[in-house]
């Protein structure tokens, strides 16, 4: 994409800039990267790590020079806020599926979860879901899902560095993770869900950290836009 002439203003963001965003529920990331390229005139932006549409919160997007260092911030541990609901499982371990497989989670105690949770900790291997970008045969997985290939993908070592239950309002449970990248959230709760005998999908979830970088930090697409609106008209006086 050819860099275009831009608004003097914009300047540092064609130099490199890390820009914080809290991604909305519903945006995809290239939704986020669209509308800072368009706010900033620059062509060349990208994002540290994508979110699902229907999670929300940080995102890391580089501008020109600093999206070199994308690799960098991608390898950096992340933390969520998640809710899983027991009880049902969905082909695409969230609610991009419609929930089915349903079973019975009366007899489940918070006993029972927590040594669940416990299983999950430290160095851990886990199947990607078949729902994902992940390429099979130069092939997204997603697509090759969707078709009803059957498909299997191989485990991969991840880490989870901490899990922390929040609160339990069955069927739903919510918890704190910090993992390593390449993990898959809603992976690691259908896998929570077979260990507790009940099943289960992602019902919620919330990137709230990336390395040092918090959500506390960043600002919604629409708010960014507005500041680079108000740069661009104070500096014309």
């Amino acid at each position: 994409m050819k860099q275009k002439p831009v608004h003097p203003a914009m300047q540092p963001f064609l130099e490199g800039k890390v820009i914080l965003i809290n991604k909305p529920l519903h945006w995809t990331s290239f939704d986020a990267v669209k509308k800072i390229r368009i706010a900033t005139q620059v062509a060349k932006v990208g994002h540290a790590g994508t979110l699902d549409p229907l999670a929300t919160g940080l995102l890391i997007i580089c501008t020109g020079k600093f999206t070199k260092n994308i690799l960098t911030y991608m390898g950096m541990p992340k933390t969520y806020i998640a809710t899983m609901t027991i009880g049902a499982q969905t082909p695409t371990y969230d609610l991009e599926s419609e929930p089915g497989f349903f079973q019975d989670y009366s007899h489940i105690t918070q006993e029972k979860i927590v040594a669940v949770f416990k299983n999950f900790t430290g160095e851990i291997m886990q199947v990607p879901p078949i729902h994902s970008a992940i390429k099979k045969d130069g092939e997204k997985a997603y697509i090759k899902a969707r078709k009803g290939i059957d498909i299997k993908l191989e485990p991969r070592k991840i880490t989870i560095f901490s899990l922390e239950i929040l609160s339990i309002n069955l069927p739903e449970i919510s918890f704190e993770v910090v993992c390593s990248t390449g993990t898959y959230i809603r992976s690691l709760v259908h896998d929570m869900g077979i260990a507790l005998g009940t099943g289960a999908y992602l019902s919620k979830l919330c990137r709230t950290r990336i390395g040092t970088f918090t959500i506390d930090e960043s600002c919604t697409p629409i708010e960014f836009e507005e500041r680079i609106h108000r740069l661009k008209k104070a500096s014309e006086g």
